[in-house]
């Protein structure tokens, strides 16, 4: 996978330093990972095949991969922020941006914040509302501790940032913000102005209900549900597996939405 030529280097983003990845060349497409990951750990899959077609550019949000810590609370609006800020060091006035999970989230405020930055939008696995996930989600995160962190997620920091300590802030920052999420405002998502497609599982954290609303409720929106848990339709599984054709299939539809007219 490493073959495939790329750049990388950090970018001033509001008082810290963030790391960014680019693969390919062409229409800039910015890749937001997950909570508690990384760009390249969510978007491996998605770097393996459209990096012939776009400039994909992968960000480490604040207290994740590479990137700096702030001792700070994070919010995706001050996620929002900083994706601009690395923009604006690359020279990019424009991009389409693909995010999963909470880098889903994190997009859809930031097209509400800066919808001239946004041509197009994937937002996979992304939620608005608390009562977006699943029942009992919020609870099962206050009871959680660090030790319930998904070894996968931990070994893909370690391997990237190996101290323990930050470690402990990017957990204790990205739960608190989970435990404490607060609904976007009710108008906001009718406000968006770019195309936007809605990427979920029928077996995903989101419920699927949830993301039936947000379709109707974005002007130029799509909805595609895939038969699949919290994303391994774009990414390996849990257990580190990857579903070849079903992931092939995912990427096909993202393609095919950035390149309709």
């Amino acid at each position: 996978m490493r073959e495939i030529e790329s750049k990388s280097g950090y970018a001033p983003a509001n008082g810290i330093k963030l790391y960014y990845e680019i693969f390919g060349t062409g229409k800039p497409l910015v890749l937001i990972h997950g909570g508690g990951s990384s760009g390249f750990s969510d978007f491996e899959e998605t770097v393996k095949r459209l990096h012939d077609q776009y400039q994909l550019i992968l960000i480490d949000l604040q207290n994740h991969g590479r990137s700096d810590h702030r001792s700070s609370a994070e919010t995706f609006e001050q996620d929002a922020k900083d994706i601009l800020a690395v923009l604006d060091f690359l020279s990019i006035g424009k991009a389409s941006f693909f995010g999963f999970s909470n880098g889903a989230t994190t997009l859809l405020k930031f097209a509400t914040m800066y919808p001239d930055k946004v041509e197009k939008l994937i937002a996979a696995s992304g939620n608005t509302k608390r009562e977006g996930l699943l029942d009992g989600f919020f609870e099962s995160m206050e009871a959680s501790t660090i030790n319930d962190m998904p070894p996968f997620l931990k070994e893909n920091f370690m391997k990237l940032n190996p101290d323990p300590e930050k470690f402990r802030n990017m957990y204790e920052k990205d739960s608190q913000r989970m435990i404490h999420f607060q609904d976007f405002d009710a108008e906001s998502l009718t406000r968006l102005t770019c195309p936007v497609f809605l990427l979920g599982g029928d077996q995903d954290v989101v419920k699927t209900t949830h993301l039936a609303a947000m379709q109707q409720q974005i002007p130029a929106a799509r909805l595609l549900i895939l038969p699949a848990n919290h994303g391994n339709y774009m990414m390996a599984d849990f257990n580190g597996d990857v579903n070849v054709e079903l992931i092939d299939f995912t990427l096909k539809q993202v393609q095919q939405f950035l390149e309709s007219k």
